[in-house]
């Protein structure tokens, strides 16, 4: 099965929560981390972000 993988574009408006937050909840651990694919190209796995939303909405 493929995965699918989002730019930060995508996880912006999956998510609503603005690029600069999303960096710095990586770096505080409590945003799922990305994977980087080349020197400039990071992408999230789906599976990850819709795991992190539901963990959101069901704490909320």
């Amino acid at each position: 099965m493929n995965e699918q993988l989002l730019r930060l574009k995508q996880v912006v408006q999956l998510t609503n929560i603005s690029r600069a937050t999303i960096w710095r909840w990586v770096k505080a651990g409590s945003f799922p981390k990305p994977m980087k694919i080349t020197n400039r190209v990071v992408v999230w796995k789906n599976s990850d972000i819709q795991a992190y939303i539901a963990s959101v909405t069901q704490s909320a």
